[in-house]
């Protein structure tokens, strides 16, 4: 690969002597400055001065004939490159590099096909359409998955009675006769309609609906984490700093707090999904100590060994390991699930 660099290299410079001009580059074999007429210390307004003049001349509506516009046209082409190269700054300022620099292949033509297709487009602006646009699908994604779940609520049969009796308890249902008089011209579809909306807001205001399932906030926003992304690591060092304070310094006993975080920690689960739990099953971890790590191992085996044993009794899982064993998805089969 180096040897093919070098070689490369070598047909390049060959190419295009160290003159400080490469074809396809800038003004290709000609000095930009002296296409425009102008020195190198020419400011912003001499360069737009200058082309207008070299516009005039060579611009390919003020020639006559085909042959002269041709020519007019090729002159006014180098014209308007130069002008382009001279009238920014950076631009410029790359391309006295590469006058000075004339040995520099490579990063002249890194510089000038950056500079000519990287889109020219604030990166500022770039991140904060971005964010924007990850916030929006963020707050969608969680407003159509607590949806999801008040219409999964909506179905249960207990939910919906319980739902049912408290719109009555309120006064939201009006008996039959209330009823057929208020619904009086209305169609069965808008009066099931009504209903169902009551129902829904019922659920929505009872149901305290905890993980991914919960109704979204402005807190659950990349943009918002971002901003209180500070506070946040200010939290964390300082509840570690006081465990390490507390814990490992004093050698303080841990609290009630302290111990369903260890166990949280040792389950992978996160506050909202320890809080889901029943309050039973959270007191037995408690009781089984489960803050301590060895004894979290010891019951951790026991729990895979259980489920490794139900799998082994079970008729689907055996069907799924033959089926695996054969080439998983990758066979043709007619087995039935």
């Amino acid at each position: 690969m180096s040897l093919l660099l070098r070689t490369l290299g070598i047909c390049l410079l060959l190419a295009f002597p160290v003159s400080g001009f490469i074809e396809g580059l800038y003004c290709g074999r000609e000095n930009c400055y002296d296409v425009l007429e102008l020195t190198r210390s020419a400011s912003s307004g001499d360069v737009s001065r200058a082309y207008r003049k070299m516009a005039k001349l060579y611009h390919p509506d003020v020639k006559q004939g085909s042959e002269a516009k041709e020519e007019a046209a090729k002159r006014f082409t180098v014209i308007a490159s130069a002008y382009e190269v001279l009238r920014d700054d950076e631009s410029r300022k790359e391309y006295d590099y590469m006058l000075d620099n004339p040995d520099e292949v490579y990063h002249h033509y890194y510089n000038y096909f950056r500079r000519r297709y990287t889109p020219k487009v604030d990166i500022r602006i770039v991140l904060v359409v971005l964010i924007s646009l990850i916030s929006a699908a963020q707050y969608y994604g969680a407003m159509s998955r607590y949806n999801e779940a008040i219409d999964h609520f909506l179905t249960v049969p207990k939910y919906r009675m319980r739902a049912t009796e408290i719109a009555k308890e309120e006064g939201l249902f009006l008996s039959d006769k209330e009823s057929k008089k208020r619904n009086r011209g209305r169609s069965k579809d808008e009066i099931r309609l009504e209903e169902e909306n009551i129902l829904r807001r019922i659920i929505e205001n009872k149901m305290d609906i905890k993980g991914v399932y919960s109704k979204p906030t402005v807190y659950d926003i990349l943009w918002v984490q971002l901003i209180m992304f500070p506070k946040t690591i200010c939290h964390l060092v300082h509840f570690h700093a006081r465990w390490f304070v507390k814990f490992n310094i004093n050698k303080e006993s841990l609290g009630e707090e302290e111990k369903e975080y260890l166990i949280r920690r040792n389950m992978s689960l996160s506050a909202d999904q320890w809080t889901q739990l029943d309050p039973e099953e959270r007191q037995e971890y408690m009781d089984l100590e489960l803050f301590e790590s060895n004894k979290f191992k010891v019951w951790k085996k026991e729990k895979d060994d259980e489920m490794k044993a139900k799998l082994a009794d079970s008729a689907s899982y055996k069907r799924y390991r033959r089926w695996m064993k054969k080439g998983g998805a990758g066979q043709i089969t007619f087995m039935e699930d």
